[in-house]
């Protein structure tokens, strides 16, 4: 038996990808169609650093760091590529975090460990503690804090309460 047909119900953009179209929560899960979902952030938007540091901290502050996540790889997948290293550590703390905050202890703790090793090794190799105003070192010990936390499952995770300030 094939499944001749099943492509023809994928939900597709404009440029006809495949897209799931559900609505989500604020931790980036997909809800019901027709449930009450929170906004999903434009994919593929080009921002300044500037912008995309700002916008990601609002994000984490409202407690969506899924979708602080993906505008931190906007500027990953657009930006230059010298700095590419850096924005996708930034994104796998984000995600580090949203994965935590929905119970995924383990895929949370790891993210929050890989993403806190991609920011160091960038700024060690750099040379750059502060690109943007990032608080680089803050960032990587607030990952690997929260990463011992996180495995140790002693409290749930408040993805609002556990945000970190990106910069000083």
């Amino acid at each position: 038996m094939t499944n001749a047909g099943a492509s023809d119900a994928r939900d597709r953009d404009v440029a006809g990808r495949a897209r799931n179209a559900r609505p989500r929560d604020g931790l980036g899960r997909p809800l019901p169609y027709g449930a009450e979902g929170v906004p999903r952030q434009p994919e593929g938007v080009v921002r300044t650093p500037g912008e995309t540091v700002a916008e990601a901290q609002e994000l984490l502050a409202a407690g969506r760091p899924f979708h602080a996540h993906e505008v931190f790889e906007d500027a990953w997948k657009s930006g230059p590529a010298h700095e590419r290293a850096l924005w996708r550590g930034l994104a796998q703390l984000a995600v580090g975090l949203t994965h935590a905050a929905r119970g995924n202890a383990v895929g949370g703790a790891r993210l929050l460990r890989r993403g806190a090793g991609a920011v160091e090794e960038w700024e060690t190799g750099r040379g750059e503690d502060r690109p943007y105003g990032l608080d680089l070192a803050g960032l990587v010990r607030w990952a690997r804090e929260l990463a011992g936390r996180v495995e140790d499952g002693s409290a749930p995770v408040d993805p609002r309460a556990e945000a970190p300030r990106l910069s000083f």
